[in-house]
């Protein structure tokens, strides 16, 4: 996963940083590799050691801690096995336990505590292996969700769609279980299956999907030119590879002659930040305020503003698609074509991944997902939580996914004839 859509050129978000390719991804555009923003004034290291707060009275822990030592006798133990008060182990999964509790008391679904198993998969994630079955998740008002299921991988296949509930998986209940901890038990081996239980909108009952793991591979961009003047570049999601595979496909655009172009960001749940500004540059004048991070004092905020190809005149019709799984850097590069008046948005609403995440090292076995900034559109308006609101809504039925056609594609192309 990137991330989790805004990792500057260092992962988005996978997070979804974010959280984004594998098994699940798990965070979408928005993160940001401690130490390494720029432009900046993170935190210290002196201000991220030791020390309790003088104003936090810590002993209800202590005694919580005393207790559990003097009284706890573990069910699983047969009666007649002494058991040990504690352990090194024990003790320091304890410890993990409570910086778990600690990230989880913000009640925020993208700041999460990743013990060493955690950790030592995710920096695999940020290596480019991926087993999986090729989904971002994301927890949204307490349930699993699924952000959105990347093209062409088994996720997609066995039928899971943006905005799906994750009830179970393999019978175990996703209530109160973080990101983190669904990615871990959805990601596996090639070839493996995990059973899910799903509740749509438009269901009138959960239903049982099973999925069967691979290698995910994904088509970054592809484009398509169509018999009737309308060029289409699909953007699967924000790599590193996307700034270079996006201009090529201009380059096919400028080529073809057309002048009426859509970009397709749909089932796209973003990935790195320069990817997404990158792309806005095409379009926009230099200096043009693409997406601000909002730091909320903490830090001085980020202007990212357009690098100043601006290749293209008034001549150029164009049209965004976007939908549920339209997540963080699609939704920056989005909502900056429309605000500037450059593109319109045809589809449904938006994820709503209006925030930025670091990933602090807290040993040097583990990590802190955390949450440390919001997007602001070019108008200094927050993205909304229940996502950005198309100019035309279109919305996708299961009658037409099963019957191959493309309602939302239809509406796009009648709109930007038209302009």
């Amino acid at each position: 996963m990137y991330e989790q859509s805004g990792t500057r050129n260092i992962s988005l978000t996978y997070g979804i940083v974010a959280c984004t390719v594998v098994a699940v991804l798990a965070f979408g555009a928005g993160f940001v590799a401690a130490g390494k923003r720029t432009g900046s004034s993170t935190l210290s290291p002196l201000s991220l050691t030791a020390g309790p707060p003088p104003d936090v009275d810590f002993s209800p822990v202590w005694k919580a801690w005393a207790v559990i030592d003097e009284k706890f006798v573990p069910v699983s133990v047969a009666s007649s096995t002494p058991v040990a008060s504690s352990s090194a182990d024990s003790n320091q999964e304890r410890v993990w336990g409570m910086i778990e509790g600690l990230a989880a008391s913000l009640d925020d679904p993208y700041t999460f505590f990743l013990p060493p198993s955690e950790n030592e998969q995710f920096a695999s994630d940020m290596s480019g292996s991926f087993e999986g079955v090729g989904m971002e998740v994301a927890v949204r008002e307490k349930v699993l969700t699924v952000v959105s299921p990347l093209k062409g991988t088994p996720a997609e296949r066995a039928g899971l769609r943006s905005g799906d509930l994750i009830l179970k998986i393999n019978d175990e209940l996703t209530q109160g279980m973080d990101v983190a901890e669904a990615v871990k038990k959805i990601r596996g081996p090639k070839g493996t299956v995990v059973t899910f239980m799903v509740l749509r909108d438009d269901w009138n009952a959960q239903r049982e999907i099973q999925v069967t793991r691979d290698v995910i591979n994904i088509p970054v961009v592809t484009t398509t030119a169509r018999q009737d003047g309308v060029f289409v570049i699909e953007v699967a999601t924000f790599t590193s590879s996307s700034p270079d595979l996006f201009r090529n496909a201009l380059r096919e655009f400028v080529k073809s002659g057309d002048k009426m172009l859509i970009l397709d960001l749909r089932g796209n749940p973003g990935g790195y930040l320069g990817a997404s500004v990158d792309m806005a540059s095409w379009f926009l004048p230099l200096g043009k305020v693409i997406v601000t991070e909002d730091y909320a004092g903490h830090a001085a905020n980020i202007v990212h503003r357009s690098l100043g190809y601006n290749i293209f005149n008034s001549n150029l019709k164009m049209v965004v698609l976007v939908d549920r799984g339209s997540a963080s850097a699609s939704e920056i590069l989005a909502d900056a074509l429309r605000a500037h008046g450059i593109a319109k948005l045809v589809g449904t609403n938006t994820f709503g991944k209006g925030s930025v995440q670091e990933l602090v090292e807290i040993t040097p076995e583990t990590a802190l997902k955390i949450t440390v900034a919001r997007w602001l559109a070019p108008d200094g308006v927050h993205i909304p939580q229940d996502g950005i609101t198309p100019d035309v809504e279109v919305k996708m039925t299961e009658e037409d996914i099963k019957a191959d056609k493309d309602p939302q594609l239809d509406k796009a192309v009648e709109l930007v004839r038209s302009l």
